[in-house]
């Protein structure tokens, strides 16, 4: 039996969290956290901390878990470098599991842009589209992050030199380095991902929906599950579900 404790236990995330944890026999809910609650008074009755609150909660809650030795499920995302460099040099004290996504089939989707991209070559240009529902705070979101980082390592590209973002105007023709991201925002949309090989003469799109987010948070048990048995490292869901 797996001992949780959810932070964002009131938002959409961490309501479905606790659902499905209440459905699955192998986890039991140990604390819920949510704005302006106390990790400390409930740290020592989990096994593992799994995070779905807010960006600017997140380092602090693993330094809280990083002194009880309490192994970390980040979900959340919209951190900046410098707290995602704090968080991760937690690592050696710590296992954790920081995904932008805990879906089995976004993770293949991660799996098969990377071979895409490894077989196409430099001749396609890349495109990443996400849309989202009207309440989401950050974009682009943290899995079309991912995919775009996916892109330019294996074209061996510094990101931050060849993402645009969106065009407006008279934007001349397009490179054959850049890659494009584009996030829509609208309804109740849970998540839509779609990655954009786009060649002479044909196109080749890798599309991943999700229609609730009970994928999400059985996935990211599925990775509370594993990281308890973890050595102190920074792990993917990659790592969880055993494609690297």
């Amino acid at each position: 039996m797996t001992k949780l404790i959810i932070t964002g236990a009131k938002g959409r995330m961490g309501q479905t969290l606790v659902a499905c944890a209440e459905r699955n026999p192998d986890v039991q809910v140990a604390g819920q956290i949510d704005l302006d609650d106390d990790l400390l008074p409930v740290i020592k009755e989990g096994d593992v901390v799994i995070d779905f609150s807010f960006h600017d909660a997140t380092l602090p809650l693993a330094k809280i878990c990083a002194e009880h030795n309490k192994a970390l499920v980040i979900g959340t995302t919209g951190h900046g470098e410098a707290e995602k460099s704090q968080i991760v040099n937690l690592k050696s004290q710590i296992p954790i599991v920081w995904a932008s996504n805990y879906s089995t089939g976004v993770n293949t989707l991660f799996w098969l842009t990377r071979k895409a991209a490894e077989i196409l070559g430099p001749d396609f240009d890349l495109e990443v589209v996400e849309m989202h529902h009207r309440m989401k705070k950050d974009a682009p979101s943290g899995t079309a992050a991912t995919l775009a980082e996916t892109l330019a390592d294996v074209r061996k590209q510094q990101l931050n030199k060849v993402l645009r973002h969106g065009r407006h105007g008279i934007t001349g023709e397009r490179t054959a380095t850049e890659i494009g991201m584009h996030s829509l925002r609208g309804g109740d949309v849970v998540g839509d991902h779609t990655v954009v090989f786009a060649g002479n003469g044909e196109r080749l799109e890798l599309t991943h929906k999700a229609s609730n987010r009970e994928t999400f948070a059985d996935g990211a048990l599925r990775a509370a599950q594993w990281v308890v048995h973890q050595k102190p490292g920074l792990y993917s869901m990659q790592d969880v579900l055993g494609l690297k």
